[in-house]
């Protein structure tokens, strides 16, 4: 079986690690396709190092642009791929442009799609990628979905062939680097921090950055928590905060928030796991958080992993300074320790066993 797949920013590497994996080790050949999408070498070449993940054969450098642009980018150049290599399956992951272009590429020339991490829904429609999540499954021959909600999602919108609940592939992630994080990352002797002594923020969403209003409002409320934030900046975000001026600037400097680079998975995973709250408008933090037992409050006015919040391991706060105050003076850690809600771990091997079941 010859598998397309098409990547193209952080969330993606790291569900597709495990899939990678899982379709070589069955001897299946893979043509890994890299959009470009995220460029930066601290956003994905060190996700590529770290979980080993093989090479692209193929990167498209779209880069940055407005979402009309970058997504007609991606889409003219995997048509021509596509073409080329005429898979017999085209795999695509989560919500990004990357998602969306490759889902209309396959559909396009009649090529056989898989959505993996289907059925999710924020019913937010101003979400950007709420439209990609949507318009990838209604695309889709096969749909892999991490939850029973979100099968029960995709059934409500009369889609019901070809939908596989298999786990969530991060949680497949989560379970094997997690050790290696452990025995290899520094970043907390690195940062001078201890486990349980520090929050974790991160923000890169469009309607948190691109509004300075609602930025500020963040910023604010990590500087008031009088605590430890620990926030590592992605490029974009920390473009928007320069824009802000020197006043909130200077408010920073002077509080307890350190704005430190973007960090690498393996780096990422012992922040979250040594965290005492994480706070993200992030849906892949969100499950992580909750893999590791860790209180999270969600920088959103909604959540597609409706889950984590029903267990009580995740609070949406919204986006003003007062909601996320309150929230994190409210949260507080669970008696119960997470449900295995999100698989058995498997995913990636019940994935590529549908990939290739002729019946499929």
């Amino acid at each position: 079986m010859r598998v397309l797949t098409v990547v193209g920013a952080r969330p993606q590497f790291i569900k597709a690690a495990p899939v990678s994996h899982a379709l070589r080790t069955a001897g299946h050949t893979e043509f890994l396709v890299h959009t470009g999408q995220h460029y930066d070498q601290k956003m994905s070449r060190i996700f590529f190092d770290e979980m080993r993940i093989p090479a692209p054969d193929i990167n498209l450098d779209v880069g940055s642009g407005s979402h009309a642009t970058q997504t007609a980018l991606m889409l003219s150049k995997l048509e021509l791929v596509m073409q080329q290599n005429r898979p017999d399956c085209v795999l695509v992951y989560g919500d990004t442009n990357s998602t969306l272009a490759g889902a209309l590429a396959a559909a396009k020339l009649q090529l056989r799609l898989a959505h993996v991490e289907a059925g999710l829904r924020s019913f937010n429609r101003q979400m950007p990628e709420e439209h990609n999540r949507v318009l990838a499954d209604h695309c889709s021959d096969l749909l892999f979905c991490p939850t029973p909600t979100a099968v029960a999602n995709l059934a409500r919108e009369g889609i019901l062939t070809g939908v596989n609940l298999v786990g969530d592939t991060m949680f497949d992630a989560v379970l094997h680097f997690a050790k290696i994080a452990n025995e290899t990352s520094g970043i907390l002797n690195q940062l001078k921090l201890s486990p349980g002594a520090f929050l974790l923020a991160t923000i890169h969403r469009a309607y948190n950055t691109d509004e300075p209003e609602i930025l500020s409002g963040i910023l604010e409320a990590f500087i008031e928590l009088n605590d430890t934030v620990v926030f590592p900046v992605h490029p974009r975000t920390r473009q928007k905060i320069n824009q802000l001026g020197n006043r909130i600037a200077g408010r920073l400097s002077r509080s307890q928030v350190r704005m430190i680079e973007p960090v690498g998975y393996l780096d990422m995973l012992m922040l979250e796991r040594n965290a005492r709250l994480i706070l993200t408008d992030s849906g892949g933090m969100q499950k992580e958080a909750f893999f590791f037992a860790v209180p999270c409050v969600t920088l959103r006015p909604e959540t597609e992993w409706t889950e984590t919040v029903a267990a009580g391991w995740n609070i949406i706060a919204g986006v003003s300074r007062e909601g996320i105050r309150r929230a994190v003076e409210e949260t507080t850690r669970p008696i119960d320790p997470p449900k295995q809600i999100f698989g058995d771990g498997n995913a990636a091997r019940k994935i590529v066993t549908q990939l290739a079941d002729p019946r499929s």
